[in-house]
């Protein structure tokens, strides 16, 4: 190293052993190994930069203690700025050389390869003041992409971006992400905007790097820019309220009858545009609604036990329809609860039993009884034989609970089918009732042989004409 006037110390023209690089940064230690007596100078080395790859800003960029083989820099800061180098990876040919260094000694080399790492010591900055955007109300998405420089390392978050908005958002309608690939931040609409509220909205935006900048380096006024977006009004929808609407009502009112009056709002209130309604989902065909005021009528009788009701409820929907070019639709809900009444009797199960001729217990079969109403228009039910048509000494129907009744015989009977009217009684206010005939077989039963074909004739009884005949207690 202090052999020729090329490896002298670039701060002076002093034999390097004394160079004032030596408070330099320490950038790696190189080592050599002898296999000669450690004892002697055979195996004592010296060290030596033989070539510098690039050779530029300064062909001195770095010294070696030749003693101890430490490569610190001999250049000021401002030369190894990673931005500022043509190529940040350096290449040093290095000799150890035995015998003290003394030109008889036996030389070795090796390549000592050093990268120039970045710091973040660039703040990115936007690229102008201002931006603009431009959105329609009612949408979201990406509205405009901020971009920005920054000199330091793409690879690294000295360069990456982080995006903060600062002033102008205090719904919290916007919101701003980095675009991995470009640094670009991506300026975002997450809660739609009301043309009829804001016109116009100002963001102010900050951008900072991942990886904090370093003590003598900060974040100047090209760190923050001003977004100007501008919301387009469109024509929207009118608005049901309230959505959805409940009205309650009893079953099978008259025709005609009013449920209520829709109201629908348009939000474009500085359009001053009318409303039109019109029925939308009606599934049963029960209403009408006025397309100019907006009153539901009922134009056919509501009945609490058809397949359309869930729950005691029916639900239509219906359209509001402004003037607008083109016109917007709005949707509303409409539920109605419907109140029961006692328009339905009950009716009895099962309808068909058999029974042996020669049976010791003349049990012939449990009945029950449902009603598709509600309490307080089902049970208890009242269970009867037609007495008009029916001998009283044959036949007998004892009560078992609220649901069921046992019908049972009074003496055997020949083998026949018997047609047994039976009437029952709901618990409404009228009451409802129902006759049906129960078809009981009398079958011959003989050596564990079950014989039910009809044997002479039918016991009809005039129940065969009132067969699921359905009248109110009140008339009989």
């Amino acid at each position: 190293w202090g052999r020729g006037p090329d490896h002298r110390c670039p701060l002076g023209n002093h034999p390097l052993p004394f160079c004032p690089a030596l408070i330099g940064t320490t950038v790696m230690r190189m080592t050599a190994f002898d296999a000669d007596d450690p004892a002697t100078d055979n195996a004592l080395l010296r060290y030596n930069i033989r070539q510098q790859t690039p050779d530029k800003p300064s062909p001195n960029m770095f010294y070696i203690d030749p003693e101890k083989g430490d490569i610190v820099t001999v250049v000021s800061p401002a030369l190894l700025d990673r931005e500022t180098l043509e190529n940040p990876k350096y290449e040093l040919i290095i000799e150890a050389q035995d015998m003290a260094g003394q030109d008889v000694g036996l030389t070795g080399t090796a390549t000592a390869t050093i990268m120039i790492d970045d710091k973040n010591d660039h703040s990115p900055k936007f690229t102008k003041k201002e931006f603009q955007a431009t959105v329609e109300e009612g949408a979201v998405g990406v509205i405009v992409n901020l971009t920005v420089e920054d000199k330091d390392d793409p690879s690294t978050g000295a360069w990456r971006a982080a995006y903060t908005i600062i002033n102008g958002n205090p719904g919290q309608s916007f919101e701003i992400h980095t675009n991995p690939q470009t640094n670009e931040g991506m300026l975002s609409v997450v809660k739609p905007l009301d043309y009829e509220i804001s016109a116009f909205h100002t963001l102010l935006i900050k951008v900072e790097n991942e990886d904090p900048l370093v003590p003598d380096v900060a974040y100047g006024p090209s760190s923050t820019a001003t977004v100007h977006i501008t919301v387009l009004d469109v024509n929207e929808g009118p608005v049901f309220y309230p959505d959805p609407m409940m009205v309650t009502r009893q079953e099978n009112i008259s025709v005609g009858s009013v449920l209520l009056t829709v109201n629908a709002t348009d939000p474009d209130s500085l359009q001053h545009q009318t409303i039109r309604y019109s029925v939308y989902k009606d599934p049963a065909g029960w209403l009408n609604i006025n397309p100019i005021n907006g009153t539901v009528d009922t134009t056919a009788v509501l009945d609490r036990e058809s397949p359309f009701v869930h729950n005691s409820v029916y639900t239509a929907l219906f359209l509001a329809i402004d003037s607008g070019n083109p016109p917007a639709t709005g949707t509303g809900t409409l539920l109605i609860t419907l109140e029961d009444v006692n328009d339905n009797a009950p009716f009895i199960y099962p309808t068909v039993a058999k029974v042996c001729d020669d049976a010791k217990n003349l049990s012939v079969v449990i009945l029950g009884a449902t009603d598709k109403d509600l309490h307080p228009n089902t049970d208890p039910f009242k269970f009867e034989i037609h007495k008009q048509t029916v001998p009283d000494k044959v036949w007998k129907i004892s009560k078992i609970n609220n649901t069921h009744a046992l019908v049972s015989l009074l003496q055997n009977l020949n083998k026949a089918n018997y047609n047994l009217p039976i009437v029952v009684t709901d618990s409404g206010k009228p009451p409802m009732t129902n006759v049906t005939d129960l078809r009981v077989q009398v079958c011959s039963c003989k050596n564990f042989k079950v014989d039910c074909n009809a044997a002479g004739a039918l016991h009809a009884s005039l129940a065969s004409l009132l067969l699921m005949s359905v009248f109110s207690l009140a008339g009989l």
